[in-house]
């Protein structure tokens, strides 16, 4: 985020020899003002922050008025067209959100898969919706797996692929099987490849933790609920067992890895357990505070679907809020690094959820093809076709049209939204699908906060406490 010291002057004037054109003020421009007085900008379309000096913000918003200016585009009025603060004044912005939409849908170059090494698992969390009633995945599934892939290969670019469950570590036999083909693949063919997996980390041993590594699996997500009693109580073992010591131990081990990878340590809170997870962080600060590869994220627990949710003792929408913050600043407080709903970048396309990608697939246990890892096989509309033993992909034309409409064309609500660039109206297609509401990422309602939080940590030299939000392909709604 640049601090505009080595910018030009907001009164600089333009060069006389070169031809005047009118600019317009973006309407994808977030403004904050800090305590000190700074301005901060950030564009969701460019995914531009920048921060202007008291001294400066003046003439910097005059010239981002509604009014617009004309300029030869030199000095500071080009520096904030470059940045995309300022667009020409003929330019339409909704027709450039529509060309970057289908210019992301229509690609080919790429492949994202959530597989389901297992649809069984070892725990029984108190909010999950999930059924178990499907083990490891089947050795011809895997095996049409790789002939998707090898089928591909000419054409793709970059390859994506996400371990899910159920508990994938459940399911090692096809982690087995299948990841040391890909790492192999996208060596052998040059591909740009990325692979992540949320586990609940109890079968993490040293020695899964090696071989997965190897294999070029990296990132991980990991969930810890607050302290033994409470983590406990929320995710016991399909026994009834406790949890929590095995997974701490593991990731302690862990971080004594001098490997490059990354962990979230996913926690999940409720009005049950919220009130303890100070006193929590402060049991993860010894061991990973000083280490940038694991990172805090929190969420609330919400009502997704499972058999035990009229139980759930959920927050509300503002209790919610208020404790995701309050856990945030305390994990920075200690020297934790955490997730933020902003970050620098968050620009067109950065909250659009997977599901919504036609290249992006969940593959179950059996073959069925699937969007939404909530939904998975439990609402036929998710079944969107089936993997073929040849490796094709056996489609269902109108549900995949569901999961990848630009929802946005026919919401005018959308369209008027600063937001549009970045969510594009389909941040959750499922929300629109089952309460015909608008799906908002709550950076909408936090952008500013987001961006003073961030800049503060930038000037007190904290600033690698703030990690990015999400994996290249999120995995939404779920512990």
């Amino acid at each position: 985020m640049g601090a505009s010291a080595d910018e030009p002057s907001a009164s600089a004037q333009p060069k006389p020899s070169r031809s005047q054109r009118h600019w317009k003020p973006s309407r994808f421009n977030v403004q904050a003002i800090t305590d000190e007085g700074w301005l901060l900008l950030w564009n969701t379309y460019t995914g531009s922050l920048n921060a202007f000096r008291p001294a400066q913000r003046e003439p910097v918003l005059e010239l981002i008025s509604q009014k617009g200016v004309s300029s030869d585009g030199g000095g500071i009025t080009g520096y904030l067209a470059k940045r995309g603060y300022l667009i020409p004044k003929e330019a339409d912005e909704l027709r450039r959100v529509q060309y970057a939409f289908g210019q992301e849908n229509h690609r080919n170059d790429i492949l994202e898969l959530i597989l389901l090494a297992s649809e069984d698992c070892n725990f029984r969390c108190t909010y999950c919706y999930e059924d178990f009633k499907r083990g490891t995945m089947r050795p011809g599934v895997r095996a049409s797996i790789k002939k998707l892939v090898e089928s591909r290969v000419r054409t793709m670019r970059e390859l994506t692929v996400n371990w899910f469950g159920g508990e994938p570590l459940y399911g090692l036999e096809a982690i087995e099987d299948l990841a040391p083909f890909f790492a192999e693949t996208a060596e052998r063919e040059g591909l740009k490849y990325f692979s992540h997996m949320t586990t609940n980390g109890y079968l993490l041993t040293e020695d899964v933790a090696a071989r997965l590594l190897s294999w070029r699996i990296t990132d991980f997500q990991i969930t810890l609920d607050g302290l033994p009693e409470h983590h406990n109580q929320h995710r016991p073992g399909r026994d009834g067992s406790g949890t929590y010591q095995t997974i701490y131990d593991n990731l302690v081990k862990l971080s004594e890895r001098d490997d490059d990878f990354s962990v979230v340590i996913r926690v999940n809170f409720a009005k049950s357990n919220a009130d303890g997870l100070e006193a929590f962080l402060h049991s993860l600060q010894e061991k990973f505070s000083n280490d940038d590869r694991f990172t805090v994220s929190f969420h609330a627990v919400g009502r997704w679907g499972g058999d035990n949710d009229a139980n759930l003792d959920v927050c509300g929408k503002d209790e919610a809020h208020a404790t995701h913050m309050r856990l945030k600043a305390a994990a920075r407080s200690l020297g934790l690094r955490v997730t933020s709903g902003w970050r620098p970048g968050v620009g067109v396309g950065t909250q659009v959820c997977y599901a919504v990608r036609p290249y992006n697939f969940i593959v179950g246990a059996h073959g069925d093809l699937m969007k939404c890892t909530i939904d998975l096989n439990k609402k036929d509309r998710n079944i969107v076709g089936k993997l073929l033993p040849d490796g094709t992909l056996d489609l269902n034309t109108d549900k995949m049209a569901l999961w990848t409409e630009p929802a946005f064309e026919r919401d005018t609500g959308c369209q008027s939204c600063h937001m549009l660039p970045a969510c594009q109206g389909v941040h959750c297609p499922q929300i629109r699908m089952d309460h015909g509401q608008r799906p908002c990422p709550s950076i909408r309602f936090t952008a500013k906060r987001e961006m003073v939080d961030y800049f503060k940590a930038k000037q007190d030299g904290t600033s690698s406490a703030v990690a990015a939000s999400a994996p290249p392909v999120r995995i939404g709604g779920r512990e």
